[in-house]
């Protein structure tokens, strides 16, 4: 059986997802036990079916809107991600997933479950989607402002696993996110970054990726640090999100706009579900020495399921085990 702890309380919604998705999770995959910890008075009415779910209460919640982080972790240790990730370290789950706020995830990853011994940083990767219709891996987006060379190949070698496992990309290219595909291009950290993934055992470097070609990519993981990474990622989601409501507007804006979407609306819909990152489910933190899955704090219950199937994949395909063996020895 694959375990997995659900922080309950954690996102915008709560049990009102976390609940019902769980429950969908068990029925889709029978090898799979979840413990959801939450406040037991408001899961116990939403547990229809408690096959192969254990509750443990608590009411304790991390703010969506914590400012100090650090601090909610070292002191709120009866929250429910506290808890999740702490049977993470324990040993009695084997991934946690939840939608609580950001920086609490990377903190209590840090804190609770720890880094792996070789692992300089942890990093926040999403799957991104490509013209192509296989999404790409995209890190560090948001878990460090500032990367050195070293920590973005340990990360490189960490997602490059993934792309290969759970992706089926044989030989999974790494690109360095840049200003410029050439190199020698970027900030002094870009071009010693660029040397550095040049002669790294264990990847295949590409080279260096412009922001324009992220949607059409050329390579499999993109790498770049926390600050870069999350302008990036905003600013697909952004666009992506915009140019919906654009293409919205003007087909409601004129009747023949109107009669032209009863043809098209299945072309439309599939435009649409080409921008969703609804059936990935969630980002993943890399680094920890466990499986943890971030999902979107306003996340709908099968975004939720698909981020609890994200993390039971990850651990069958024993990701931790193929990184350690994959990244440099310590000296």
């Amino acid at each position: 059986m694959i375990r997995i702890a659900i922080d309950a309380n954690g996102g915008d919604f709560g049990v009102e997802t976390t609940v019902p998705a769980a429950m969908m999770a068990v029925r889709k995959f029978p090898d799979l036990e979840l413990t959801l910890y939450g406040n037991e008075e408001k899961i116990k009415p939403l547990l229809t079916d408690a096959t192969r779910i254990k509750v443990v209460h608590t009411a304790d919640t991390l703010s969506m809107g914590e400012k100090d982080p650090v601090h909610a972790i070292r002191s709120q240790k009866e929250a429910s991600l506290c808890l999740a990730m702490k049977a993470c370290k324990e040993g009695s789950a084997d991934a946690c997933v939840t939608s609580g706020p950001t920086q609490c995830v990377v903190v209590g990853g840090h804190l609770l479950i720890r880094k792996l011994p070789q692992m300089d940083r942890v990093g926040l990767c999403p799957f991104v989607p490509n013209k192509d219709g296989r999404p790409r891996l995209l890190l560090d987006v948001g878990a460090n402002v500032e990367l050195e060379a070293e920590a973005i190949g340990k990360l490189a070698i960490f997602a490059s696993i993934v792309s290969k496992e759970l992706l089926h990309v044989e030989h999974p290219k790494v690109g360095l996110l840049n200003i410029g595909s050439e190199p020698g291009k970027g900030r002094e950290v870009d071009k010693k970054t660029f040397e550095y993934l040049k002669n790294l055992p264990n990847i295949e470097f590409y080279g260096n990726v412009e922001p324009t070609e992220m949607v059409q990519c050329p390579a499999d993981v993109i790498v770049t640090d926390g600050f870069t990474g999350n302008i990036c990622l905003k600013s697909i989601e952004g666009t992506a999100k915009t140019m919906s409501e654009m293409l919205k507007e003007d087909i409601k804006g004129s009747f023949g706009g109107k009669i032209g979407y009863l043809f098209m609306r299945k072309n439309l819909k599939k435009f649409k579900n080409r921008l969703s990152t609804k059936e990935v489910g969630g980002a993943m933190l890399f680094g920890l020495g466990k499986i943890v899955i971030k999902a979107h704090g306003n996340s709908d219950a099968d975004t939720y399921c698909n981020a609890i199937r994200l993390a039971k994949e990850m651990v069958e395909a024993n990701i931790i085990d193929k990184v350690l063996v994959a990244l440099p020895k310590e000296e």
